[in-house]
């Protein structure tokens, strides 16, 4: 970028690198953001004998964005089948001889470095399947103006390969990653690789990258729930965090309901951490940076619906097979494929080239930000407000009124009047040795103080039973034996509604969880499931509640897939098994003994 910042500013006139190189560093030493990027690469070409030239003519479209950032697709193929990405059984791969050889990628990327690209992105597919990735990357580092090589990838094998890709000169990496839930990463992806992921991520750091990028498309009812999980990865992680806005364009057709924009998420967080400084952001740096103050890493959001950032994009993209696509959401595509296997030139390619991005539109292929996220954050503020309303007043309202329940808030909050009246005689319960956990002496209610407790480490067992109608458990029985997805959609509610406890549950401590897990047993004498989730933390409360909502919620997401089947079914003897680590010492349900026994 500093090349092109000196070409802007001498219009044009020939000078060496030589010459250029101290006034080179003075732009570099002023740039914000040249912690952030690329790690130095081992060489440096800056002092080769070769002039400069004004900015390509071939990479400058009508609107004067120069773009100098090329994504290259190096394969089709994946090793996950994520659910909103592909069907189970994958999808209809181009012939081999169609794709893009490694020495077309070479001569393609030595041209476009040549007309002034400086940044190239290996991505998929997933570009860890391709049995030649460390040579391309060998290459690529070999062509003189590329400055920095990245690569996306899902993380999956990263760990394995990327000793050897940092080698061969590979210096900026984003890992995909979705969900920080095991259960649910398998869910989506069909397939297992969680924990090799985050060894990924782990090895990265491990091995120099500062930071790992990791995207994570946040969608309505998937993983909306887990954005205040991945910031606090960032609290001793050098992490770069990047939520991403899920492009809800499905065919010929906008689909919002999983959408969630960038200021719902930013709310989220605020709402946890007030003081989330906005940090400087990059030129042409499409993520918007923030940090909570002391973390290691940061966060950042990527707005492609409700606030694009066409008017500083800087980036080409080249199909697996050999397509230049100049925009994401533009169907239009040339072959340079066909192109180079026809016989063509270096300069007859730019010429192709020259042509697309001339054609490139001023925003999102030319449509402009649909009207709908515009009322669907009205509304989402609207909302907001009046929330906020109610948590204020609702308190003050009419005491008559047996019960007030606002607009539903963030917490899922509500007001309640308790009295007197609802005792069957109040002198006895305040004379009572046993009293409620959140209520005190004149039964109102009220948050334990917990402030005087140490933390300890924290176990409870939880346990559950659905008697389901025949036909229901049979179907249920059958889907577990081929693989499917009915107990694993459970166990993933499950999770989430231990996570949520606290707004759940008034007054109940929101604590962090390190370990929440469900187990299934299916019993055929009985047409039952029995629910056990296991709940572990390290703080100064309990966990039980925790464990107990998980079967509740695990038990309700099942009854809601079986209510198709038969309305017979029931959730029934839901009971705490095990509690250990507090101050009130362990306790034993006798059914958990027998278990033990």
């Amino acid at each position: 970028m500093a090349r092109h910042l000196i070409l802007q500013n001498l219009k044009g006139r020939p000078i060496k690198y030589r010459q250029a190189i101290s006034f080179m560093q003075e732009i570099r030493f002023a740039s914000t953001s040249i912690s952030q990027q690329a790690q130095p690469k081992p060489k440096t070409r800056f002092f080769q004998d070769v002039e400069l030239k004004p900015f390509s003519e071939f990479l400058t479209d009508t609107f004067g964005r120069q773009h100098n950032y090329l994504r290259i697709s190096l394969t089709e193929r994946c090793n996950l089948r994520c659910q909103y990405c592909m069907p189970v059984e994958g999808v209809e791969l181009t012939p081999q001889e169609r794709l893009l050889s490694s020495e077309e990628i070479i001569r393609l990327s030595r041209l476009f470095a040549s007309e002034g690209i400086t940044k190239i992105r290996l991505t998929g597919g997933e570009p860890l399947v391709r049995k030649d990735l460390i040579d391309i990357v060998r290459e690529i580092n070999a062509i003189p103006g590329i400055d920095v090589i990245a690569m996306t990838t899902n993380g999956v094998t990263l760990a394995r390969h990327l000793p050897k890709l940092k080698e061969a000169g590979l210096n900026l990496i984003n890992v995909s990653l979705d969900t920080l839930i095991q259960a649910k990463f398998e869910f989506v992806t069909r397939r297992k690789g969680w924990s090799h992921v985050m060894k990924g991520i782990d090895t990265a750091l491990e091995l120099g990258y500062k930071p790992v990028k990791v995207n994570c498309v946040v969608m309505k009812g998937l993983n909306d729930d887990e954005i205040i999980d991945f910031v606090k990865l960032t609290e001793n992680k050098a992490v770069d965090i990047r939520f991403i806005e899920y492009m809800p364009f499905d065919g010929n057709k906008w689909n919002y309901e999983k959408f969630v924009s960038y200021q719902q998420m930013l709310d989220i967080i605020r709402n946890q951490w007030p003081e989330l400084e906005r940090l400087q952001d990059s030129p042409n740096d499409t993520s918007k940076a923030y940090q909570v103050p002391g973390y290691a890493g940061q966060i950042g959001f990527i707005t492609s619906m409700s606030e694009n950032f066409c008017g500083s994009c800087n980036r080409l993209r080249l199909t697996a097979d050999g397509n230049l696509k100049v925009c994401l959401f533009g169907n239009a595509e040339v072959s340079l494929r066909d192109a180079i296997r026809s016989g063509k030139s270096d300069s007859e390619l730019l010429k192709i080239i020259g042509v697309a991005v001339g054609n490139k539109k001023k925003q999102h292929a030319g449509h402009l930000n649909n009207p709908n996220i515009f009322f669907n954050d009205i509304y989402y503020m609207l909302k907001k407000r009046k929330q906020q309303f109610f948590k204020v007043f609702g308190a003050l309202m009419d005491p008559h009124l047996s019960t007030i329940r606002p607009f539903p808030s963030v917490n899922f909050q509500r007001f309640y009047r308790t009295t007197s009246t609802h005792l069957t005689n109040s002198t006895d319960y305040i004379n009572n040795s046993k009293k409620f956990t959140h209520v005190d002496g004149r039964g109102k209610g009220k948050m334990v103080d917990v402030s005087d407790k140490k933390e300890t480490h924290r176990i409870a067992i939880a346990r559950g039973k659905i008697i389901l109608a025949s036909e229901a458990y049979e179907l249920v029985k059958r889907n577990k034996s081929e693989g499917g997805d009915v107990l694993t959609i459970s166990r993933i509610a499950g999770i989430t509604g231990a996570k949520y406890t606290s707004r759940l549950i008034p007054f109940c401590h929101n604590i962090n969880l390190s370990e929440v897990n469900l187990t299934f047993d299916l019993i055929d004498e009985s047409h039952s499931i029995i629910i056990t989730a296991r709940a572990k933390t390290k703080a100064s409360t309990g966990v039980e509640m925790e464990a107990l909502t998980a079967v509740n919620v695990g038990a309700l997401a099942l009854y809601d897939m079986c209510k198709g089947v038969s309305q017979k079914n029931i959730i029934t003897d839901i009971k705490l098994l095990h509690k250990s680590g507090g101050r009130s010492g362990t306790y034993n349900h006798d059914e958990y003994n027998d278990d033990m026994q």
